[in-house]
């Protein structure tokens, strides 16, 4: 029984930019306690990339688990003998069935009502009015955990453990230049962020010198169709491969290229971390700054204006992001891209 792990679950049950950002926490968990057992606790389009992580143990589906009685979630939870969850998104139904299951130590912010009810730790934690970035902020929930000042950005970086990615499968290694700065564009965000418009990337393809790159479009198949009629002429220097790659294949063929360019996705967030040339195309507007949502990794940057964006507030087309110049990003990658 001495040998026994202690078992934690971090429960962060949204979308895919957020698990990256959350990842961390989990490396520095394992540093400071080699022996805990670690679940993770998300949506299940999010598993390939979860699994992609050294330090987790075990993915726990709750898609999967919401479809089970709140008697069964409970059963579930108990017959985990997890000790503590960390509710990293607030999430009151999680909450509320980790009460219920009885684990130990329930730990989740302060501001939200239902924590009062569920969770036995709680944490003064306002992230809309922090400057600190959504890496940073997650690690203010392992209070028992950081004896020292927040982490740097640079500190922060080294415990991602995305190291289980597969290789790319013999499918699609062929879209992979040997002699070319191999560059994804993940055009769209699926909703999720101010977009620097399709129009902007249809002209950085144009800028680009075909000689020196090999660009590879990535997205969902709805979103392929916008910017294919937006391109219009074919190029044989890109190539389309929306709607064709799952989770698991995207995640292969950016550790497999040399860049991508998006804006603030859970595809640059994967790109950073696994230290490719991340250029992150940002809104200066608060909380979806770059100081709340930039890239996290050695080869990331962004491009932001440095103007009053106030006006973008209440509008999805925004006009402050739009104004980065395709020829800036041009800029960057020359700077910053460099073929492996």
């Amino acid at each position: 029984m001495k040998n026994k792990k202690e078992i934690i679950i971090i429960s962060r049950t949204d979308s895919i930019g957020d698990v990256v950002l959350t990842l961390p926490m989990v490396g520095i968990l394992k540093q400071k306690n080699p022996n805990l057992c670690i679940y993770f606790l998300g949506k299940k389009y999010t598993q390939p990339l979860v699994e992609c992580c050294e330090y987790v143990d075990g993915f726990l589906d709750w898609s999967e688990i919401q479809q089970y009685s709140f008697e069964e979630q409970a059963a579930f939870f108990r017959n985990l003998s997890a000790k503590q969850i960390v509710h990293v998104l607030p999430n009151q139904d999680v909450a509320k069935v980790a009460k219920k299951a009885k684990i130990s130590v329930r730990t989740g912010t302060r501001n939200r009502w239902y924590h009062w009810l569920y969770c036995n730790r709680l944490v003064k934690l306002s992230r809309r009015k922090s400057n600190l970035h959504e890496a940073q902020l997650n690690l203010k929930l392992l209070p028992s955990f950081l004896k020292k000042p927040t982490p740097s950005l640079e500190e922060i970086n080294g415990f991602y453990g995305l190291n289980r990615v597969e290789p790319l499968s013999e499918r699609w290694k062929s879209y992979i230049a040997s002699d070319k700065i191999n560059l994804i564009l993940h055009t769209k965000s699926k909703g999720s962020g101010r977009e620097w418009g399709l129009e902007n990337f249809a002209e950085l393809i144009q800028l680009l010198p075909k000689e020196r790159y090999n660009i590879i479009l990535t997205g969902t198949e709805e979103e392929g169709e916008l910017f294919r009629k937006m391109l219009a002429v074919p190029h044989p220097f890109v190539h389309d491969l929306s709607g064709k790659l799952s989770l698991k294949e995207l995640i292969s063929l950016i550790q497999a290229v040399d860049a991508l360019v998006a804006c603030s996705t859970g595809p640059l967030h994967v790109a950073a971390a696994l230290k490719k040339t991340a250029i992150g195309l940002y809104p200066p507007i608060r909380p979806l700054h770059p100081g709340r949502w930039a890239p996290v990794g050695e080869n990331a940057h962004v491009l932001v204006k440095d103007i009053e964006c106030e006006k973008c507030r209440k509008s999805k087309d925004c006009k402050c992001i739009r104004a980065i110049k395709p020829e800036q990003v041009v800029e960057a990658l020359e700077k910053y891209a460099k073929h492996s």
